[in-house]
């Protein structure tokens, strides 16, 4: 579902475009079959790592999608990058549905959208120079490629990233984590993209090394206009970068809006069970602030429950959230700037987030 006026962002008006969508998923569903038997297989199943998420990335703005691992946040960017086909649902590029393409014109729009890797210890070649795999996608689209000194034009991307340019014949070996992930981004950047996916880019570096990385893409947005969907476990992390977040839960999107919206006004309970969870480095801050443990475990994807996905863990949990699926939309009894999409049947009532749940 698109945003609503009270749920978009404040965007920067002086720069033409700004603002408008660049990218919409509509009711994306992604379902992996299980099979059974060896000679004769047969489907028995599915896992429904995807099932229905909608969304828009506006043109120069951060989205920020976190959940917990299994939650279906890496397979939207392999869906968003044409990585996976969806089973079914739509992924708009500039109206465009990529989902659909392939050959030349997969390519032409995938040089507009790259994607940074999360472990960046093996989304590098270690057999090729990082001038070569930085270089590597003007191989992929010569029309982009540098017209001139192609090897400065690599060194002026290593320089981009903060790496020494003259560092251009080293291995991947040779460079530390956090180095490795500049050598990521500079790859990304390489063919001046409008949208860059970045699957929980810091998860594998150490906290200073992160906040580094993520400055640096801050800086990147900033000087080349980019639009980024930044996937991440660390609710910090995200609320940092991030104009929106959205939140999902067992391949659906429980909860959308600002940051601010999120974090200081959460009206789903999952998103608030996750927000007790941050830790509070002062001390002081911690007064009068309760942690909400959920109880149970997390559903299988393949057999979902009925109705709200979360009901199993809920303490707002009734009889008709086992029947009806709640939609991902404004709730009626929520307005004002704290009013953003929640799918909750109860996301309107705003009494104590812990009532009522094991602390």
């Amino acid at each position: 579902m698109a945003p609503t006026p009270e749920s978009t962002p404040a965007v920067d008006v002086t720069k033409p475009g700004r603002g408008e969508p660049i990218l919409q998923v509509r009711d994306l569903v992604k379902h992996f079959p299980l099979t059974q038997g060896i000679l004769f297989r047969r489907q028995v199943g599915a896992v429904r790592a995807v099932d229905g998420v909608s969304f828009d990335l506006l043109r120069g703005e951060t989205l920020g999608i976190v959940g917990e691992s299994g939650c279906g946040k890496s397979t939207v960017a392999k869906l968003l990058m044409n990585l996976e086909k969806p089973t079914s649902g739509q992924v708009l590029y500039k109206g465009q549905d990529i989902s659909k393409l392939s050959g030349r014109a997969l390519k032409a729009v995938r040089r507009n959208i790259q994607m940074v890797f999360q472990d960046p210890y093996t989304s590098l070649n270690p057999r090729m120079t990082v001038g070569d795999i930085i270089g590597e996608p003007f191989d992929i689209h010569p029309e982009a490629a540098p017209k001139g000194d192609r090897r400065r034009a690599v060194q002026d991307l290593l320089d981009t990233v903060g790496l020494n340019p003259e560092h251009i014949n080293r291995y991947p070996h040779q460079f530390s984590g956090g180095q490795r992930q500049r050598i990521g981004i500079a790859r990304g950047l390489a063919l001046k993209p409008e949208i860059i996916i970045a699957d929980e880019p810091v998860s594998a570096l150490d906290v200073s090394v992160q906040a580094q990385v993520v400055n640096l893409l801050e800086k990147l947005q900033d000087e080349f206009d980019l639009s980024y969907v930044f996937i991440a476990h660390d609710l910090s992390v995200v609320r940092h970068i991030s104009d929106r977040v959205g939140v999902m839960y067992l391949g659906k999107m429980a909860e959308i809006g600002t940051d601010t919206q999120i974090y200081d006004h959460p009206t789903h309970p999952y998103t608030q069970a996750l927000l007790s969870a941050v830790p509070v480095p002062d001390p002081a801050g911690r007064e009068g602030r309760e942690r909400i443990i959920l109880t149970g475990d997390v559903p299988s994807p393949a057999n979902p429950p009925s109705g709200c996905r979360f009901r199993t863990r809920c303490w707002k949990a009734e009889d008709r959230c086992a029947t009806e699926v709640p939609l991902l939309a404004v709730p009626s009894g929520l307005k004002g700037p704290a009013a953003h999409e929640s799918a909750c049947h109860f996301a309107s009532e705003r009494e104590e987030a812990t009532a009522g749940a094991t602390r």
